[in-house]
């Protein structure tokens, strides 16, 4: 809430209290004018019993027995007056804070007046009746006629000032809107926003539910004055004020969970690079206002409207849950339903049932009533688009893999950013956390489709695999080096046959693992011999040029072998220093059979050439060793470059060393 509304509602308030205030002045000015009038009235009827002496006298023994009750009916009516009197100036003067006392005064006051009302018009039928057979009967003299008749005037009036004592204006109505003051005072002063913080969610904090918003005794004191307004027909105002005040309560409690988010739309949700976050602040912020906000003022609702009518409380409750914010909390999830297909939509909607079934029983218990039914056509929505929108995006995932297919393979001839989604992707959907859900789904949309199809989780996620093996192939086929073909491959069958132990693994079968366990072996041989093949013909081994004794007899020759292995393996090292090969495992192996394929025939052809020439050194570009570390430095990530100093990568230089030293002691040793 802003300042400026703020305000608005503080100047509203200052208004109402005024008029307020400004009515009860003019009642009470009209109640103390009406006090002389009914002590007035009383002294009359007084006059009325010296008036009836003379007729009680009179010698007709019927009429004076009627005459006698009369008369003391009349006397304990006069004595009602007195006290009617006395309790008025207290409902009038008197305030509200001391409730039990006040209350009190209204019931005598009130059992006052129903006294008056039970007897005033049959003692005025009797007089009436007297008046009637004195004058037919002239027992006294006219004077004395015209006092009674006075007198029976003034009880008339005095009949009419009890009636009018219930209307605005009356003592009594003065005495229910004090009452209705004092229910406004107590409920706002003793309303007090909550701080709704996710650490309420955790386990230490479960004392928190089922806690009271108001103090007993408040609680107890808002039940009198109902109980009293609901006995006089005057309850609709503090309805109303119960709803304005506990609603706006609720908002601000909400608004202490920072709420920016649900303003934002649909358009903006969709360009979002991601709205996990908001639908995890969503997910808390939808628990905590459902228990611990909304629960506990349905509780106090029913609580302080215990005596009333049901179908009040949840009357109530509903619209405080409606003006406090809850619906649009809800229609934030609505929004996520709008936003573009994609297979991260389905994630997020998952998330977002899965609260939903979460709080279905406490939802479905408050807000359950027919008074409550804008909320639930809101949910069921909410629930149906949520169904809906998982059911499409799942369905068409094969599809979505499909389209991926025009696309270029990885000039690194690595895994595609596509295969690394899909797999974790669908180990998501095979997860203990994603699974029950998405069954559960797909039961629900099939019962609403009249379908049934078992196992269309898992027959969906083979057709997802199925699409992205024929997207693997049309890749490799794009490239124009076959070397780099099989290099893609063998990286794409290493990363599936690595699923073993992960739930899309479980799921395919060891029969599958196996198989591209088989194909990574079976491309990376196909690798090396393109690749490195051509490289590894340059070298020459004893035999292949004349030899005499432990001497080349073409040294000539045999340099220049050496400068066109150096430049092949210059070229070779260039051309793939932009490939990689993520796994380690199979890096380091694909570099082991180059360096134990590669350095001991250098050494055996090249480094004994030393031995012969000493100025031949000048055509060694690689020594054996930098040949081995030049090899190591291969295939490797370029996040696995910027951590090239690490102690997994230090580890393995130090074997390439151990290695190429050992093969440089064999071949020197069998030179």
């Amino acid at each position: 809430m802003d300042e400026a509304e703020a305000l608005r509602k503080l100047v509203a308030a200052r208004q109402h209290l005024k008029t307020s205030l400004d009515k009860s002045r003019d009642i009470a000015s009209a109640l103390a004018n009406a006090g002389p009038r009914l002590r007035d009235k009383a002294r009359r009827l007084a006059s009325l019993e010296v008036e009836l002496v003379p007729i009680q006298k009179c010698n007709s023994f019927a009429v004076g027995d009627q005459i006698d009750h009369v008369v003391g009916l009349a006397s304990a009516l006069f004595n009602v007056i007195n006290t009617v009197s006395e309790l008025q100036k207290s409902l009038v003067a008197d305030s509200c804070s001391q409730l039990s006392s006040y209350l009190s005064v209204m019931e005598r006051f009130e059992n006052a007046f129903e006294f008056l009302s039970d007897n005033c018009s049959l003692i005025i039928q009797w007089l009436e009746g007297i008046v009637q057979f004195v004058e037919d009967n002239r027992i006294v003299n006219d004077q004395q006629l015209l006092n009674v008749k006075n007198s029976l005037e003034n009880l008339r009036e005095l009949q009419v000032a009890e009636n009018n004592a219930r209307i605005d204006g009356g003592p009594l109505s003065l005495a229910l809107n004090k009452l209705e003051f004092e229910f406004r005072r107590l409920l706002r002063d003793h309303s007090v926003s909550l701080h709704l913080a996710p650490a309420l969610l955790t386990s230490e904090n479960q004392d928190f539910i089922g806690f009271s918003l108001l103090p007993e005794s408040i609680v107890q004191k808002l039940q009198l004055i109902l109980t009293k307004l609901k006995a006089n027909d005057q309850i609709e105002n503090c309805i109303s004020i119960y709803i304005e005040i506990r609603s706006s309560n609720a908002e601000l409690s909400l608004r202490t969970l920072g709420l920016d988010y649900l303003e934002t739309s649909v358009d903006e949700l969709s360009n979002m690079q991601s709205i996990e976050d908001h639908i995890n602040r969503w997910s808390k912020h939808l628990e905590l206002a459902v228990k611990h906000l909304y629960e506990p003022e349905c509780k106090l609702c029913n609580d302080i409207f215990e005596k009333i009518e049901p179908e009040v409380r949840t009357k109530c409750f509903a619209k405080i849950a409606s003006q406090s914010g809850f619906l649009p909390l809800l229609q934030f999830g609505r929004k996520v339903t709008q936003t573009k297909k994609d297979p991260i939509k389905l994630l997020n909607l998952l998330d977002i049932f899965l609260v939903l079934d979460n709080l279905r029983t406490d939802i479905n218990k408050l807000f359950g009533g027919k008074a409550c039914t804008e909320i639930q056509a809101t949910m069921r929505d909410l629930v149906k688009h949520v169904v809906n929108g998982i059911c499409d995006v799942f369905s068409e995932l094969p599809i979505q893999v499909e389209l991926q297919r025009q696309g270029c393979p990885p000039v690194d001839g690595g895994i595609p950013s596509l295969v690394s989604f899909v797999t974790d992707y669908c180990n998501k959907l095979l997860g203990n956390h994603y699974k029950p859900i998405l069954n559960q789904i797909l039961i629900i949309h099939q019962s609403w489709e009249k379908t049934c199809e078992e196992n269309l989780l898992e027959n969906q996620i083979y057709l997802i695999i199925k699409e992205l093996a024929l997207n693997l192939d049309s890749w490799a086929k794009a490239y124009q080096d076959m070397s780099k073909s099989y290099y893609f491959m063998m990286n794409n069958h290493c990363h599936f046959s690595n699923l073993k132990g992960s739930k899309l693994g479980e799921m395919m079968g060891d029969e599958w693992l196996n198989a591209h366990s088989q194909y990574k072996e079976y491309y990376a041989a196909l690798y090396l011999r393109e690749s490195w093949g051509e490289l590894l013909s340059l070298l020459n081994q004893k035999g292949q040029l004349p030899y005499e004794g432990e001497k080349w007899r073409d040294i000539d020759l045999l340099k220049k072998r050496v400068k066109m292995f150096s430049q092949a393996f210059e070229q070779t090292c260039k051309r793939q220093s932009k490939w990689v090969i993520s796994d380690e495992g199979l890096r380091e192996r694909i570099c082991l059979l180059l360096v134990q394929a590669i350095v001991p025939v250098y050494m055996k052809n090249f480094e004994a050439l030393i031995e012969q020439d000493r100025g031949a050194a000048k055509y060694l570009k690689y020594t054996a060793e930098s040949m081995g570390t030049m090899i190591s430095s291969l295939f490797r990530p370029m996040l696995s470059v910027q951590r090239s100093r690490g102690h997994t990568h230090a580890r393995f230089i130090t074997k390439i060393k151990s290695i190429v030293t050992h093969q440089f002691r064999a071949s020197i040793a069998s030179l």
